[in-house]
C-alpha cells in the first residue's frame, strides 16, 4: 500500500500568512483559499476584498489541484485564442491558482482573488514559497 503526504491546517495557515504578507505589502485586498489534494477547502481568509472573490479564490485553488497546474496556464491558452478550454468543466482561466508541493508531490493548492489577476498570481506564489520542502 502506498503512503502520501498531505497538507495539514498548520501548513495551510503558514502558506496563507505568507500570501497575506505579500498582499499587505502591496496594498492589495484579497481572499486566500487553501485546498487539499482532493480540492476540498481547508482554510479561507478574506481581508476587505469583495465578497465575490471568495468563490473565485476557491475555484482557482480547486482547478489547480484537479488539473495539476497553475491556473495561469489556462489563462495563457485562452488569451492565445484556444477558447475550447472554456468548455472544460472546472477550469478557471485566471492567474492566481498555484499548486502546493511537498517532496515533489502536489498536496494542495492556493487560490487568490481580489486584486488584478497578475497581482493574484504574485500573492499565490508568495504563499507557495512558504511551503516546507
Amino acid at each position: 500500500m502506498e503512503q502520501k503526504n498531505v497538507i495539514d491546517l498548520e501548513t495551510a495557515k503558514l502558506v496563507a500568512a505568507a500570501a497575506q504578507q505579500e498582499a499587505d505589502a502591496n496594498g492589495w485586498e484579497v481572499v486566500i483559499a487553501i485546498v487539499d489534494d482532493g480540492g476540498y477547502l481547508m482554510y479561507l481568509q478574506r481581508s476587505r476584498a469583495q465578497l465575490g472573490s471568495i468563490d473565485v479564490a476557491i475555484k482557482k485553488a480547486r482547478a489547480t489541484v484537479l488539473f495539476r497546474r497553475p491556473t495561469s496556464v489556462f489563462a495563457d491558452r485562452v488569451n492565445n485564442g484556444q477558447t475550447g478550454y472554456l468548455e472544460m468543466p472546472g477550469i478557471m482561466p485566471l492567474e492566481g491558482g498555484e499548486p502546493l508541493e511537498y517532496d515533489g508531490e502536489i498536496v494542495g493548492a492556493i487560490g487568490i482573488s481580489g486584486a488584478k489577476a497578475n497581482e493574484d498570481g504574485i500573492v499565490a506564489r508568495a504563499g507557495c514559497a512558504a511551503m516546507p520542502r
